[in-house]
């Protein structure tokens, strides 16, 4: 997908949520370990590369979701950290989403020059229940950063946030469920409640898919594969666009602030109208892996 940078791959299981990581299922239907932490040397540095005309190829407005299958301030990466670092503040026309469940750890590795934070930072903390909501969602309000949101992914047990909602500082809440190795169920009350506290709080909600095992009236949905997960929850309602983030980032025509060749323009297929990403996805890839 065009919209992920994996500069490492590999991690280390944390919490709860870590149990049947998609990751280490992946990995070991490919004769992989998981759990080995390495540097991926062809997408390192991807959102310098450039095409064969020399334009970046990821333009000016992209998002880019980072280490999604890693963690980005998994301590096996302190090494290759700063060099990323620099590469997000060289590409400031570009939205990275970084996701934690290691909060404790960022203060002690924000770059020198980091001051109140970036604008093209979107910084989010993992909560798959409501011991880590509580234990990790403080921290992410501790943090200098300019943007903050919350994924409850995967969503494995009732989860509030409403007191912390309150503070207008989280921007945006992600949730869906469990896939693949286990697949603890979902429970659409879950997500109701959760959905509710984003609308009363105008805070962005975004139910990007129901997991394998869905449950609802109490009656339990299997859901074999993530295009109709995602499909289900999208029909589910429980979408909310909130008040608007503002991301300042550069754009064309301001003199030295020019990085990108071209500003990105998202669009979509057919296929995209009933999916329960819409409403944060960076856009098709043109891929073509939809028409297969």
């Amino acid at each position: 997908m065009h919209d992920i940078w994996n500069p490492w791959h590999g991690c280390v299981k944390k919490s709860e949520g870590c149990k049947n990581c998609y990751m280490y299922f992946l990995d070991k239907i490919r004769n992989q370990d998981g759990s080995r932490i390495y540097k991926v040397q062809n997408s390192f540095d991807y959102p310098l590369q450039k095409n064969k005309f020399g334009q970046y190829k990821i333009q000016s407005g992209e998002q880019l979701r980072v280490c999604m299958t890693s963690d980005f301030f998994l301590a096996e990466a302190d090494e290759w950290r700063s060099e990323v670092w620099k590469i997000i503040k060289q590409r400031s026309d570009v939205l990275f989403f970084l996701l934690t469940k290691r909060p404790e750890r960022v203060e002690q590795h924000l770059p020198p020059d980091w001051g109140k934070g970036w604008e093209n930072v979107f910084f989010n903390v993992s909560c798959e229940n409501q011991r880590r909501a509580d234990a990790r969602i403080p921290l992410l309000l501790s943090l200098p950063f300019k943007h903050k949101g919350v994924m409850v992914a995967p969503f494995i047990g009732a989860v509030s946030i409403a007191k912390y909602l309150k503070e207008g500082r989280i921007e945006q809440v992600i949730c869906g469920g469990e896939n693949y190795d286990g697949s603890r169920p979902l429970r659409y009350d879950w997500v109701k409640n959760l959905y509710q506290e984003c609308v009363e709080a105008n805070v962005t909600f975004c139910f990007i898919e129901t997991g394998t095992n869905f449950i609802k009236d109490g009656k339990r949905y299997h859901m074999p594969n993530k295009r109709l997960q995602s499909q289900m929850a999208y029909k589910s309602g429980l979408q909310y666009q909130g008040r608007a983030i503002d991301f300042k980032l550069p754009h064309t025509g301001q003199g030295n602030l020019f990085i990108s060749d071209k500003t990105y323009v998202k669009h979509w297929r057919d296929i995209c109208k009933t999916c329960g990403s819409r409403l944060i996805c960076n856009g098709c890839s043109d891929c073509n892996l939809c028409q297969k």
